[in-house]
C-alpha cells in the first residue's frame, strides 16, 4: 500500500500541486476513493488508519513539501515533535508552527472529551 500510495500522492502533487492534494486528502469521498485504489475494500475496518500510515510514509520518501504527522495510539503523541521537525524541514515559519501545534493539541482535546471512556485508542494524523 505505501508505494501505491506513494505513486498516487507523486502524480497528484505533480499534476496539481501540494495545495490540492492537500485538499483532495480533506474530502471524505476522495479519500475513500484512495483507501479502494490503494487495495482495500470499501466497507473493510481500518482503511482510514492504514492508508494514513502509508501516506505518511510515503510522503516522508517523497520529499515533495508536503509532511504528514502523527498516527495511531503511541505515535500519536509524538505529533507535536513530527510538526516541528517538518516545520523544520519545510521552512515553516515559527508563528505557523505555533498555530500548527496549536491546532493539533486542540484537535487532540475535542477527541479524548469527545470520546473519553468510549475508544480503546485513538488516531491523530495531521498533514501541512
Amino acid at each position: 500500500m505505501r508505494r501505491l500510495a506513494s505513486a498516487l500522492s507523486e502524480a497528484i502533487i505533480d499534476e496539481y500541486g501540494t495545495e490540492e492534494y492537500l485538499r483532495r486528502l480533506s474530502n471524505p469521498a476522495f479519500f475513500q476513493s484512495f483507501i479502494c485504489v490503494s487495495g482495500m475494500d470499501w466497507h473493510s475496518s481500518g482503511g482510514t488508519t492504514t492508508l494514513s500510515a502509508a501516506i505518511k510514509l510515503a510522503l516522508d520518501d517523497l520529499e515533495m513539501g508536503v509532511v504528514a504527522c502523527g498516527g495511531k495510539g503511541k505515535t500519536s503523541r509524538k505529533t507535536p515533535d513530527e510538526i516541528e521537525k517538518g516545520s523544520e524541514k519545510l521552512g515553516v515559519s515559527t508563528k505557523r508552527t505555533d498555530e500548527l501545534l496549536k491546532a493539533t493539541k486542540l484537535s487532540a482535546k475535542v477527541d479524548s472529551k469527545l470520546y473519553s471512556g468510549q475508544l480503546r485508542s485513538l488516531s491523530s494524523y495531521f498533514s501541512f
